[in-house]
Formats: C-alpha cells, structure tokens, sequence
C-alpha cells in the first residue's frame, strides 16, 4: 500500500466514521477498487490504526463531556455523569458480546464481500429515511434505549450497515432528541475502539515493521483530521434532519456495488 491509497483510505474511514454512510462498507468497496493484496494481519494493523484515530478524533470534539463524566465517576455519586457512563456501558454488551464469541464469523464477511455490502448499505438508506421521517422529540436516553442502541451498534458489525446511521436512527426512532443521539452514538463507540485495540496489541494479532510506520503515519493523521470535521458536521447534519440525503447516497453506491458484483 503506497501513500496516496493511505491517504485516501484514511479520509474515506474519517469521514464514513461519523457520515452514517458505513466506514467499514466504504473501505471494503475501496479496497476493492484498489486491488488491495496486503497481508492479512498487515491489511488488521491498517485497520485498526484508522480505527484509533477516529476514536481520537471523538474524545477531542466530546473532551468537556468526557472529562465531566470522568470526574462524576470519581466522586462516586448517582448523579447524571454516573448515569451517563452506566448507560453507556450497557450500550456496549451487545456489540462486546457478538465481538467475543462470534470473532472469527464476522472476519469472514470481511474482505471482498461486495455484495454484502451493496444489500447492507440499501438497509442503511431505509434506516436514514425512516429516522428521518420520525416526529420530533426531546426525551433522554434511557438505561433500556440504550441497551435497544446497543444492540444497532452490534448489527452494524456487518460490512454496509452505518454503524453511526443504526445507532442514531434507533435512538430518533425510540424518541430521544437528535443532538443527544448523535453524541450518545459517537461517545458509546468509543470505549469499544479503545478495548478492541488493546485487545489485538496485547494479544499480537498486530504489529508493524519501520517500513509500514510512514504509510500508517499518515492514514492515522488523514482520518484523524478528517474525522474531527465529519463528527462536527454530522451533529449539525442531525439536527437539521438531513439524514434523508445520505439515504439517497447509500441506496445508489449500495445499488452500484450490487449491479458491478451481479454483471462482472
């Protein structure tokens, strides 16, 4: 993998992070079209790199709110930061849990599988639409919607379906006010990143060599900065109930990712 394919894979993933267009569907298609021949583990390590620097980029834009949640944690009070951080670990069970025990069957729809992608990403499109549509509402998130949000991050697991696009749509769809959704749907992944790649570190499922530091230096920055502006916008995008162009955007890639895979 050269320098530019970094780059670019490291914006597509910066953006598609928090754009609910799916980042892992985006990079299979990507990869595809570059004809990508890495290593497995070399193609992991990649990943998990751009993975660490969306997260990045999430504790920057939400620093004020995780600092203050941190601080509620250690004061050991039930108050709205304990409450917070409680229903974001139970937001995580469901994707841990599939993560754990199902490990091996989700790397298999992993590399190539274009045509998964195409059907998962026209699944995300009704998402979008029906979210779109839905009344407007100004309730919190509850300890129950988010184990209900949990379980659309765990579907998201599956290549095309937006893992940004599941979660907010679920929780418009229960109800929950759009500016909070969209910061619950960036903050719960967050732990989730952090573990998943301290997870495959200690467990030396990756590594690099000298010659692999420049091109992973700079597809981290690429989404690093790219996904400090995709996460800003979307709030706003979120807020204005714009989802219903991103419906249209993954029903067309979802219906060319299909169509190439079906006449090639």
């Amino acid at each position: 993998m050269g320098y530019i394919e970094a780059i670019i894979l490291g914006i597509i993933q910066g953006l598609t992070e928090f754009l609910p267009v799916s980042s892992s569907g985006h990079l299979e298609i990507a990869k595809a079209l570059f004809g990508d021949h890495s290593l497995p583990e070399e193609s992991l390590t990649f990943t998990v790199v751009l993975h660490f620097a969306t997260a990045l980029s999430t504790i920057v834009i939400f620093r004020k709110e995780i600092l203050e949640i941190i601080k509620g944690l250690f004061q050991f009070k039930w108050n709205e930061e304990t409450k917070f951080s409680l229903k974001i670990i139970a937001s995580m069970i469901p994707a841990a849990f599939i993560g754990f025990f199902f490990e091996d069957e989700l790397a298999s729809l992993f590399g190539g599988q274009i045509l998964l992608v195409g059907f998962m990403l026209i699944v995300t499109a009704l998402l979008l639409l029906f979210a779109d549509k839905a009344k407007f509402t100004g309730k919190d998130v509850s300890f129950g919607n988010a184990f209900i949000i949990g379980v659309s991050q765990a579907i998201a697991m599956l290549p095309g379906i937006s893992r940004s696009g599941a979660t907010i749509s679920s929780a418009v769809l229960l109800g929950v006010d759009r500016t909070r959704a969209a910061k619950f749907s960036f903050l719960m992944v967050v732990p989730l990143i952090l573990g998943k790649v301290a997870k495959d570190i200690m467990g030396g499922e990756i590594g690099f060599d000298n010659s692999q530091f420049g091109v992973l230096a700079v597809g981290f920055l690429a989404a690093f900065i790219s996904g400090l502006f995709a996460c800003t916008w979307m709030i706003s995008l979120v807020k204005k109930s714009k989802l219903s162009y991103f419906a249209i955007y993954c029903a067309v890639v979802g219906s060319i990712a299909i169509g190439f895979v079906l006449l090639s």
